[in-house]
């Protein structure tokens, strides 16, 4: 018997063998192109076929070979995300919820995420590079994304595809991505404490150059502006995002203040729940005192005392969406610009830009301002 003179002849030959790829076409009377195209996800090939070889797949227990897939398609059947290492160690229930549905719906399309850690100290550039210059990824999804994103730039030079979660400053960009509006989000919440009474506000946000930080903090000022009330008092605090001590003494600093506000309206969960714990530790009654918002509907939110009052993005839907964009990009790639019916597509027309808007979840970290309770009491006296 001749043998492959090399492993990639050794791993062609491999998935032609009886009882693989090569059997599962003869069972179903189709061709092994088809077959390969169908289990691959391939969009030029119909839902009903696409569908009755999954079941004989599943059926005679078949599992292609991954190596000699990638050899055929070219692809290595992975999405790359990168995951920056922080010192100390901190905990991001954000990332926790993206990664979780990430991973679902990519596993849903035959796909696996691959995670890329970012050593302290080291560039996310470099690590994203190394991705995908090595072939180890089809795609990236990336989040956390600055205003000018130098990650962004190098894949779209690069001509690789991705799609991110959240987006630069650039209004055109040239790539898909879907985001929250936190400008809607933050300009709605100070009309509606100002409603409450609240006529002194500290709006808490992060040091890094993040668009959903310019946007937040772009919302609450127009809003605030339009109201044209010199009643109303805004002091912005800024915070690296992981540096709790920095954090913690930030938030002291704001509770025990003169003019302490009777509203604070946090950039992110993880900073609306150590004004929580502040609060507690200083003595100061939440709601009653003081009202806490916060943004991203973190499981801890849920649990807080008093429970934290919050906009729940979707997170993990979000991620599973993103998912579905790369994918739906890559199988349009696959079919060489040509669509089911035979029209050509452009990469252009597959761009998907989706703006969500997100809810606000009401607990019990908020009330009316502590003035406008009293002058009702002081009223019905």
């Amino acid at each position: 018997m001749h043998k492959p003179a090399t492993w990639r002849g050794q791993l062609v030959s491999a998935i032609n063998r009886t009882g693989t790829l090569k059997g599962l076409a003869a069972k179903l009377g189709l061709s092994v192109t088809t077959v390969s195209r169908a289990l691959g996800g391939y969009s030029d090939v119909s839902a009903a076929t696409r569908q009755r070889v999954l079941d004989a797949a599943s059926e005679v227990g078949y599992v292609p070979n991954a190596a000699a897939k990638m050899l055929v398609s070219g692809r290595s059947g992975f999405i790359g995300f990168l995951l920056p290492l922080q010192v100390p160690a901190i905990l991001d229930p954000f990332l926790g919820e993206y990664i979780t549905g990430l991973s679902e719906g990519l596993s849903e399309r035959g796909r696996d995420l691959f995670m890329a850690t970012v050593p302290p100290g080291q560039s996310e550039l470099s690590v994203l590079k190394h991705v995908v210059e090595s072939g180890r990824a089809d795609g990236v999804v990336l989040t956390r994304i600055a205003e000018d994103d130098e990650r962004v730039d190098y894949l779209l030079n690069r001509g690789f595809p991705f799609v991110t979660h959240g987006r630069t400053d650039i209004e055109d960009a040239g790539y898909s991505w879907i985001d929250t509006d936190g400008y809607k989000a933050f300009g709605d919440t100070f009309n509606w404490l100002y409603s409450l009474g609240h006529r002194r506000f500290t709006l808490l946000s992060i040091t890094e150059a993040m668009t959903f930080r310019s946007h937040r903090e772009a919302g609450f000022e127009h809003a605030q502006k339009a109201r044209s009330d010199p009643a109303v008092s805004v002091a912005t605090y800024r915070v690296p995002r992981f540096d709790n001590a920095s954090r913690i003494e930030t938030v002291r600093a704001v509770l025990q203040s003169k003019d302490r506000p009777t509203a604070i309206l946090a950039l992110t969960d993880e900073l609306a729940l150590c004004v929580l714990e502040q609060a507690t530790a200083l003595g100061i009654s939440v709601p009653d005192q003081l009202s806490v918002v916060g943004f991203d509907n973190i499981p801890q939110s849920a649990y807080a005392t008093p429970g934290l009052t919050t906009f729940d993005q979707s997170i993990r839907a979000a991620a599973r969406q993103i998912a579905d964009m790369l994918l739906d990009s890559l199988d349009g790639e696959k079919t060489n610009g040509v669509s089911e019916d035979g029209q050509s597509v452009d990469a252009q027309s597959r761009r998907t830009q989706t703006l969500l808007t997100p809810e606000l979840i009401l607990r019990g970290s908020h009330s009316s301002a502590p003035e406008a309770v009293l002058s009702v009491a002081q009223g019905s006296a």
